[in-house]
């Protein structure tokens, strides 16, 4: 998702949550509070999303989205201060970064998946680019109720896109292989830099190349793989 959201004026909330409090409730550590001061400018409740708010009726998961903006100080944020939100938030929150850079701002959306009450970790956020806060939003996608309004929020700042036969926590594993698989590809390669061994250099290339194949799999999109079932048969 390049764009951010347009969220409706009916589930505004604008009201400034002290940075203490969160990371009160989130029994965050030392480092984690020293980061707040360092990285936080200011944390806005924004937008409520929810039965009231939306007229769209609670999923069996998900019931409330709160939609939190985090002014930043500096250039980025460390994603252990949105793991601390997330803990001293029940519900699932959908984040918006802003930022100053020269003479403009840019903004972010990020998230990560949870269930109500759940726990995420640092490497489970999920990020768009930055874009000029003066870009226009896309409209709040349309759902049947608050799980598929969540799964398509979220599913939204996937590096790749959904897949139509894949739900959202297939869509999560997939993911999370195209990590592990990139990590695995970028030690492979430089294994290869620095291997010496002529016939061991060989073996690696092959097991990168056979990774790399793997990775092309995991992020091809479906129409594409039923290009390649067609052109196999």
């Amino acid at each position: 998702m390049a764009e951010l959201v347009h969220w409706p004026e009916a589930a505004k909330v604008d009201r400034l949550i002290p940075k203490q409090r969160l990371y009160a409730e989130a029994s965050a550590s030392a480092a984690v509070k020293q980061r707040f001061v360092n990285e936080v400018q200011r944390v806005r409740w924004a937008y409520k999303l929810g039965e009231e708010s939306l007229r769209l009726a609670p999923g069996k998961t998900v019931t409330e989205i709160q939609v939190f903006v985090i002014e930043l100080k500096g250039s980025d944020l460390h994603n252990s201060l949105l793991v601390s939100i997330d803990r001293a938030i029940p519900s699932q929150v959908i984040f918006e970064l802003r930022r100053e850079t020269g003479r403009s701002a840019e903004q972010a959306m990020t998230a990560a998946y949870k269930r109500s009450g759940g726990k995420t970790k640092t490497a489970d956020y999920f990020r768009t680019a930055w874009t000029g806060a003066g870009q226009p939003r896309m409209p709040l996608p349309a759902a049947l109720d608050m799980d598929g309004l969540y799964d398509q929020l979220l599913g939204g700042l996937f590096p790749y896109p959904m897949r139509p036969s894949e739900d959202l926590l297939a869509a999560l594993e997939r993911m999370s292989r195209i990590r592990s698989l990139g990590r695995e590809i970028s030690a492979l390669e430089k294994r290869v830099r620095t291997e010496a061994q002529f016939n061991r250099k060989v073996e690696l290339r092959n097991q990168l190349r056979t990774r790399q194949a793997d990775l092309d799999d995991l992020t091809k999109s479906e129409d594409r793989m039923t290009e390649d079932a067609a052109w196999r048969s």
